[in-house]
């Protein structure tokens, strides 16, 4: 059988995840995902702005939250619900490169597996697809997924020099009834 995306990226340390980590990356078609998540954003106007243009939701407490993963073994889109507000996201492989397309940027991440969880770490920017920015600038910028009481979890944080946090959302997901249409 052909490896999922996660699973060709990560090779051998696929399987060092917890199993609720693994079984979300191993999703193969289509499923849903639901749970719940609180959501923060910076108080710099300048990150509010760079917020906005990314598309990434508005500040809110313990909203009712949900992804539509729509899997490919080269590539993923990731249909996110946060209380009425969507974000989507593509992602594929470019080498042993995690990318993904969020609003008018592109990401470049390195995955790593580390004390029972997987690591996002910024490798690269480009904006519109062709403007490389100074990796620098994405230090703070991460995503850990992880597993706490057999739910999978998920915190990402993403701060830019000059405009300070732009969000960090944290919460955590389990498989709604995927039968069912979303």
């Amino acid at each position: 059988m052909t490896p999922t995306l996660f699973q060709a990226l990560l090779g051998a340390s696929f399987y060092a995840l917890p199993p609720s980590v693994r079984a979300l990356h191993g999703v193969r078609g289509r499923a849903v995902y639901a749970g719940r998540a609180t959501i923060h954003r910076g108080r710099n106007p300048l990150g509010r702005l760079c917020a906005r243009v990314a598309g990434l939701p508005a500040a809110r407490a313990d909203v009712a939250t949900s992804v539509t993963f729509e899997a490919r073994p080269a590539s993923e889109t990731w249909h996110r619900d946060f209380g009425g507000q969507a974000m989507r996201s593509r992602l594929h492989r470019d080498g042993r490169m995690l990318v993904e397309r969020l609003g008018p940027l592109r990401f470049r991440f390195a995955l790593h597996v580390q004390d029972d969880a997987l690591w996002w770490r910024v490798g690269g920017v480009r904006l519109l697809g062709v403007l490389p920015l100074p990796a620098a600038l994405f230090d703070r910028v991460y995503c850990r997924e992880a597993e706490h009481a057999g739910r999978y979890t998920f915190q990402v944080e993403a701060a830019l020099p000059l405009c300070g946090r732009l969000i960090q959302y944290e919460g955590w997901l389990e498989p709604a009834d995927n039968d069912q249409p979303a």
